[in-house]
Parts: C-alpha cells; sequence; structure tokens
C-alpha cells in the first residue's frame, strides 16, 4: 500500500497556508502566499475570490508537483508517497454571491472586520427582536454575522442582488472548485446569524426567505465529511481524490490542537485574535458567539478581536523594524511597556465590546518613548483583550480549564508569556503551530483511516504566568478598562467623521 499524505490549504487575511502532512501527522512541506485585503471605503473589507483558487493552484503545484505521475520527485519524500484526500479552510464567515453556475458577482464581503451593514443590523434587529434572535441562533446580530451582509447587497446593489443565487465562503468555495458540489459546513452556517437553526441543524426557511431571499442556500455537512471528489489533477493531487466539505479557519485551527473537549480554549494567534471555547451545551451571551462545533454534537462559545497581528504588522511597515528587532525591543521595555497604554480597536472591536465604530488609542505617550514600547504595548493590548473576553466567557458559564495556544504569534514566546501573565493562566504550545491548514489535513486524513490529532500535535511547552506580575497587570487592566468608555464619545465623533469624508470622497 502506498504511502498516504493529506494536502491541506487554509485562506486567511493576509495569506494562503499550505501543508503536505504524513501519515502519522508529520509535516513534510509547507508553503504561503501574502495577499492584501481591499478596503474600498471606510468599515468595507473585501478580498476577490479568485484569489483564493489562483493561491490553492499554486500552493498545491509547490507543495504536490514532483508527485505527479512521470515527475521527478524530490528526495524530501517517501518513493511511495501520494495524495490520499485534500483539506480546506478559510477566514470567515464571508459573504461571496455567485450566479446559478458559481462565477461570483462581486467581491466577497470578509467577516467581522467589515462593518458596513451596520444600519442592517439594527432593522434586523427591530424586526425580528434582538433577544429572540440571540436565543434562537445562539450570537446577537454584530459584524461577524453575515445575514446583515447579504441584506446589505440587497439593498445597495440590488442588480448584483438580483443575478446572485448561491452564497459561499473560502473553504466552501474552494470545495466547489476542486468538486463541483455546492456545499456548506454546519459550523459556517451558524455563523450566518439569522439564517441558521442551530436546534433544527438546518436553514430556517422562514429567516432565511426573509433576510436571502432568491438564495438557493447550500445543502449541509460537517466540516470532516466530503465534499466530493476532484474532477481533475492538480499538481500532484490525482482526479478523484476526496475533499472534505471544510470550515472557518479558527475552528480548523482548534482542531489542529485537539482543542474540541469541554473546557478546553484555544486562542489563535494570527492577523486577529480568536478564542473558541469548547462547552458541554449551548451558552448564550449577548456580546460573545454561540456556534454549532466543527464536529457533531460538539457546542462552542466564541469570542474574536478584529485585530491583534494586523497591529503589529502595521507597527512594523510603520517603523520599518522587523518583528524579532521589535520582539527584542519590547523585551527590553518590560513589563506596563513604560507607561504606555494601548486600546488595539484598529478596526472597530469584535467582542465582547460589540462597536464597530471604536477606535485605536495610545495613551501615556511622552518624548522618551519608543518604538519598543509602542510594540510592548501592542501586545499588552492584546493580552488585555484576551483577557476580557475570557472574564465575559467565564461570565456566560463557560469553564475553561486548559488554554492551547496556536498560530503565527506564538513564535519567539514573548506574546504568550505577556498573555499567560495578563490572564494568570497557564497556555499550553503544541509541538506543531502551523494552524488551519494542519487541522483541514487533519480532517482531511479522517475520510481515510481514524486520527488522534493529540497523538499527531504534542504539547511542546507552557507558558505558565509569572506570578510576580499579577499585581501590575491587574492595575494596567483596570486602566484598560476605563480607557475605551473614557475616549468613547471622541473615538465615536471621530468614526463618524471618517465616514462623512468617505462618503463625500
Amino acid at each position: 500500500m502506498p504511502t498516504r499524505a493529506f494536502l491541506g490549504v487554509d485562506v486567511g487575511t493576509s495569506s494562503s497556508k499550505g501543508v503536505l502532512v504524513g501519515p502519522t501527522g508529520e509535516i513534510l512541506r509547507t508553503a504561503a502566499r501574502a495577499h492584501d485585503v481591499d478596503r474600498p471605503a471606510p468599515g468595507h473589507v473585501e478580498m476577490d475570490a479568485e484569489t483564493w483558487w489562483s493561491e490553492l493552484r499554486e500552493l498545491a503545484h509547490e507543495l504536490t508537483a514532483d508527485l505527479a505521475p512521470g515527475a521527478v520527485r524530490g528526495a524530501d519524500l517517501p518513493d511511495d508517497l501520494e495524495v490520499a484526500a485534500v483539506g480546506v479552510s478559510g477566514m470567515g464567515p464571508c459573504v461571496l454571491l455567485t450566479d446559478e453556475a458559481g462565477t461570483p458577482l462581486r467581491p466577497a464581503i470578509l467577516y467581522g472586520v467589515d462593518t458596513r451593514a451596520t444600519d442592517q443590523v439594527a432593522r434586523l434587529d427591530a424586526e425580528l427582536g434582538r433577544d429572540a434572535i440571540l436565543e434562537s441562533c445562539g450570537s446577537a446580530l454584530s459584524s461577524q454575522a453575515a445575514g446583515p451582509k447579504i441584506a446589505w447587497v440587497r439593498e445597495h446593489e440590488p442588480d448584483v442582488y438580483a443575478r446572485a443565487r448561491r452564497l459561499f465562503m473560502p473553504a466552501s468555495y474552494l470545495a466547489f472548485r476542486l468538486t463541483g458540489e455546492y456545499v456548506l459546513d454546519h459550523h459556517s452556517a451558524s455563523q450566518c446569524t439569522p439564517l441558521y437553526d442551530p436546534a433544527a441543524l438546518d436553514w430556517h426557511p422562514g429567516r432565511a426567505d426573509r433576510v436571502a431571499p432568491g438564495l438557493h442556500l447550500p445543502p449541509l455537512r460537517w466540516p470532516g465529511d466530503a465534499a466530493g471528489r476532484t474532477r481533475e489533477a492538480l499538481a500532484g493531487v490525482p482526479a478523484g481524490t476526496p475533499v472534505i466539505t471544510g470550515t472557518i479557519d479558527a475552528w480548523s485551527e482548534a482542531v489542529s490542537v485537539d482543542a474540541r473537549h469541554p473546557g478546553d480554549l484555544m486562542l489563535m494567534y494570527g492577523t486577529t485574535m480568536f478564542l473558541v471555547a469548547t462547552v458541554p451545551a449551548p451558552l448564550r451571551s449577548p456580546t460573545l458567539w454561540g456556534t454549532v462545533g466543527a464536529f457533531r454534537g460538539t457546542h462552542n462559545l466564541a469570542g474574536g478581536m478584529a485585530t491583534s497581528g494586523a497591529v503589529t504588522a502595521w507597527l512594523r511597515d510603520l517603523t520599518g523594524a522587523d518583528y524579532p528587532e521589535l520582539l527584542a525591543e519590547a523585551a527590553a521595555s518590560g513589563p506596563g511597556a513604560r507607561g504606555l497604554l494601548m486600546l488595539p480597536y484598529f478596526a472597530g472591536e469584535r467582542t465582547p465590546v460589540q462597536d464597530p465604530d471604536a477606535r485605536g488609542a495610545v495613551v501615556g505617550l511622552t518624548l522618551d518613548h519608543t518604538r519598543g514600547d509602542l510594540y510592548r504595548a501592542a501586545l499588552e493590548a492584546t493580552a488585555f483583550g484576551v483577557r476580557h473576553n475570557i472574564e465575559t466567557m467565564r461570565d456566560a458559564g463557560a469553564t475553561i480549564d486548559r488554554v492551547i495556544a496556536v498560530g503565527g504569534g506564538t513564535q519567539g514566546g514573548l506574546w504568550t508569556q505577556i498573555v499567560s501573565d495578563v490572564t494568570g493562566l497557564p497556555q499550553v504550545v503544541p509541538t506543531r503551530t502551523v494552524g488551519a491548514s494542519y487541522g483541514a489535513a487533519a480532517l482531511a486524513a479522517g475520510l481515510v483511516h481514524p486520527v488522534d490529532v493529540s497523538a499527531w500535535n504534542p504539547p511542546a511547552a507552557v507558558r505558565a504566568p509569572d506570578l510576580s506580575l499579577r499585581a501590575l497587570y491587574d492595575e494596567r487592566y483596570r486602566l484598560y478598562r476605563d480607557l475605551y468608555p473614557a475616549s468613547l464619545d471622541v473615538a465615536h465623533a471621530l468614526a463618524r467623521q471618517r465616514r462623512h469624508e468617505g462618503a463625500a470622497s
């Protein structure tokens, strides 16, 4: 029997990543493609879906081309290796509207970082009842929800909407391009508030017809279920290879570190910070997201900040320094960032603030401060945001027994250490922190044979909190919580002015 490998591809906010994984979870190859999102107007964040497909093809070629029949096989791979299944995942919830043939009609509207649908959120809350939506859907309407963004297209681009027949997200679009099958996973559907009924595990016909009339919503499957088989060979992926349905990247990241048991909390250190807590039964919070899990019978309470790595990348680009330099300077700055305090709301804020008009702030600046102090303040601001989310999860009834860190921000150790120091919680750092593409590959492997991800990806380290810093960070956290309401009126006024300027330009 040939040695089976599994290809996983994830489309993220700032890059697409691919991984070729061996039969017991070993990483054989990795590849990435950087990309940018489009920001055509204040609060609008979009991306061309053709980029997702072209990057998947490029990654598949880089990772598997020498596995194609007749190719000269690389010396780093076994002679009998073959790709046995393909996994896909991607950022979300996104709104990609296509015609009946699956041809995109406009760029995809991205997840909660796109805040255009505030009027539609307010209108749907008034029509359907905010409390009723929360109770029946698991989440209140916010910039994260896909439903209001569909309504936005219907109201602002009626010619586009009149031709729209299908709804895709990055993972489901890749699965469609590979297999020709139009499907979506249950978890992604559960973030299409208010269109999905988590109790029935199906689309809600009344709300779907009201919010998205004319759309043929996709049949639903679980993320690890097969969407279909590849219609043609792609590099070293043979025609007829099974492809999973896939899911949203944060849930694929949780799969990659086996954060799927009640009491587990995954922290995803990426362009945004995402938190997924697994709970034994559905929980409701007006400022968090209650969803179905990646596996049948599982439930999550999730949170997501609008930025984290986005702010550190902004500081890197602004200063011209590279990440190792900034991390070293942030470490030298020390706890408290020499008196700086930052609000990381540079793209509004998602949970638990749920305020698209929130804005970033840096308080305490003097002429003595350095870029290292600013970078330290950004890392600490993310940590304070994580603590705020965790406290809100616990207030909603979640129990957190184990925290698992994953994503690019875990590299170097400083950021994860700061988060542990601020929250007082140890974090398990697994052996492999590749993230969502690795989780997609693990789900793909499940189509072929049972997979124990805890064996594939065992713990490598634990970041324990430095208890001597608890008093300092408790006080800074109190000031952090005070800063948002203290600056709220000014931030909202500036946001209104910016929208007006954008509309006039």
